[in-house]
Order: C-alpha cells, then structure tokens, then sequence
C-alpha cells in the first residue's frame, strides 16, 4: 500500500467546555488555530496517538478508551499548502482539568462560533464550530 504524501493523517480532539465553546491551539511558529492532536507514532492507533498528544501538549490526562470517537474527517492542511489533513476525531472530557501550553503549542484558547469570526481557524477545527 503507498501513502500519498499530500495526506497528512492525525488525530484529533473535540474538548468543550460547560458553555460548549471548543479549545483550539496554535503551534508556535503558525497563524492558525485547530484542534488539539498530532501524528502518530509507529504502532499507535488513533486514540493512542490523541492520548499522549493531548498529555505532551496541554498536559491533560485522557486514557485512550475514555475517548469517544467521532469519525474520520478531511479538510484543506492549514500549515501545509496543497495538503490535506485525514483526521480521526474524538471527544475528549476533560472534567476537573485544565489544560496548559506546552511542548510546541504556543497559544491555547476556549473559543465559540461568535469569536472564530475574528480568527484563522483550520478548516478541519471550522467544522466542528457549527
């Protein structure tokens, strides 16, 4: 099987807060905001892959089979041009925690539909502000 290198698979998190508005990151060094998640690494499934993510880059602690799978979705690469990202989405609940920046995420932010009118949003995180 070959892969198409202009696909970039990944997986990521929906995480809400209790006035349903969607966290999103910024990595450091892009303009864009999207969902928390990442790339897989050899031997991990999706959820694996959002787990530790989710630890290395906000510092929160969500086991793989605490998370609730949404699908598999497409959109446009916001970093990358003439790519596009496939993404395993999950829910992720993230109750009594709060997540912080680290490793390569700059900037974090709860964000709802009204306020991603005035940001760079990812097309694949776009999605999931309706």
């Amino acid at each position: 099987m070959t892969t198409d290198p202009r696909r970039i698979h990944v997986s990521a998190a929906v995480i809400r807060d209790d006035v349903e508005r969607l966290l999103l990151v910024r990595k450091r060094g892009t303009t864009a905001f999207m969902q928390p998640g990442g790339k897989p690494e050899p031997g991990e499934s999706p959820a694996e892959t959002l787990s530790r993510e989710l630890g290395e880059e906000l510092g929160l602690i969500v086991a793989p089979d605490a998370l609730h799978p949404l699908g598999r979705f497409e959109a446009d690469a916001a970093n990358e041009p003439g790519h596009r990202v496939v993404a395993d989405v999950f829910v992720a609940d993230i109750t009594g925690q709060s997540p912080a920046a680290a490793a390569e995420i700059e900037e974090l932010r709860w964000v709802s539909a009204l306020d991603a009118e005035s940001l760079e949003i990812a097309p694949l995180a776009r999605t999931n502000l309706r």
